[in-house]
């Protein structure tokens, strides 16, 4: 990229939107921070051979790399001494945030995919295929099926109906 940013530029420019998008994937903070670190090392380390825009690169290895430690992590239990406190919902406002979250868990890892990054990294449908290694038909079907199943999951459409029943 001769004529492109220099990496540490778009490192500084992008790196709270990679963990957004990381966070939204994996579910986890600490994790998030991880990948996008391994993502951004990835990247520089391919940075002489990006031609164009590097956030579809970046992307990709941000998923792709996700994908690859998904497959390897154990995701058993983990005991603990006492219960996590549980926020009251009228406070904080975690209630919604915290369906969704779990509707989101309940997709599958490719579809969950493709809707973080479209709804929640704002990337179009053809940046979404290029970054899931798919066509954009293709992308656009992960979005579909994963809208479709989000929108008859119960816990989503359960707070709906009763809004429309009062």
């Amino acid at each position: 990229m001769a004529d492109g940013p220099d990496f540490r530029d778009y490192a500084a420019q992008r790196s709270a939107r990679l963990l957004r998008t990381a966070f939204l994937l994996c579910r986890d903070w600490a994790t998030a921070e991880d990948l996008v670190q391994t993502a951004l090392t990835k990247a520089w380390l391919a940075w002489g051979r990006i031609e164009r825009d590097p956030d579809p690169y970046v992307y990709r290895i941000l998923v792709n790399t996700h994908a690859s430690w998904w497959r390897r992590r154990w995701r058993g239990e983990v005991p603990t001494e006492r219960l996590p406190e549980v926020p009251d919902p009228e406070v904080t406002g975690v209630e919604d945030r915290e369906v969704l979250w779990q509707a989101l868990g309940r997709l599958g890892r490719r579809e969950r995919a493709a809707v973080v990054l479209r709804y929640f990294a704002d990337l179009d449908h053809a940046a979404v295929a290029e970054i899931l290694g798919c066509s954009p038909g293709t992308a656009r079907g992960h979005i579909s099926r994963a809208l479709a199943k989000l929108r008859v999951d119960p816990s989503i459409a359960a707070p709906v109906r009763e809004e429309v029943q009062r």
